[in-house]
């Protein structure tokens, strides 16, 4: 799955993958994969990951929702103009297998998050043409077959933000991985 990004060339650890990200300009989604040095691994067997997102025409309109006004007051009301906003994160190991997903602190990709519900709506939504077809087919088949655990994923993120003082939360840099979980398809397809 992975071999199509990097082609013949070894991988750089930080380097985004495609280099200019993988958007779907017609769905309004954007990915990319990187991996972090061995050193900044710890014990997990990840390679690297993806990191999934909804670009601005996708999740403007949902701003004045009900959902977005409380996550707005859990997360201290950002200002950030920014184009994405994160939505997931998943694990891969050394053969592109998913692993784990996660998600992270939003001062970790420079954008901004959505409330769990409308992460939710957006990801069940979810189809992607990047011209990455291996990767996107990957991403689409995992999103949905793990809907139940994505959702307690988005809740176990939201709880841990809910721990700490709105005005400092999403730059506050001890919170880096706010929710993860293990993948193991291999069970869940038993």
């Amino acid at each position: 799955m992975l071999a199509g990004l990097f082609g013949d060339q070894p991988v750089r650890q930080w380097e985004h993958y495609p280099e200019d990200d993988a958007v779907d300009r017609t769905s309004g989604f954007q990915w990319f994969y990187h991996s972090h040095a061995p050193e900044d691994r710890g014990p997990a067997r990840e390679h690297g990951h993806i990191h999934l997102f909804a670009r601005r025409p996708l999740w403007v309109h949902r701003m004045r929702s009900r959902a977005e006004q409380a996550f707005a007051d859990l997360t201290g009301r950002p200002s950030a103009r920014v184009r994405t906003r994160h939505l997931l994160a998943m694990g891969l190991d050394a053969k592109g297998i998913p692993i784990s997903l996660f998600t992270v602190n939003s001062w970790v990709t420079g954008d901004l998050m959505l409330s769990g519900a409308s992460t939710m709506r957006l990801l069940r939504s979810l189809r992607l043409d990047t011209g990455q077809p291996h990767v996107d087919a990957v991403l689409e088949s995992v999103i949905r077959l793990c809907d139940a655990e994505i959702a307690q994923l988005l809740r176990d993120r939201d709880e841990v933000l809910a721990r700490h003082a709105p005005e400092r939360v999403l730059a506050d840099e001890r919170l880096e991985i706010l929710s993860s979980m293990p993948l193991d398809l291999d069970a869940k397809l038993a």
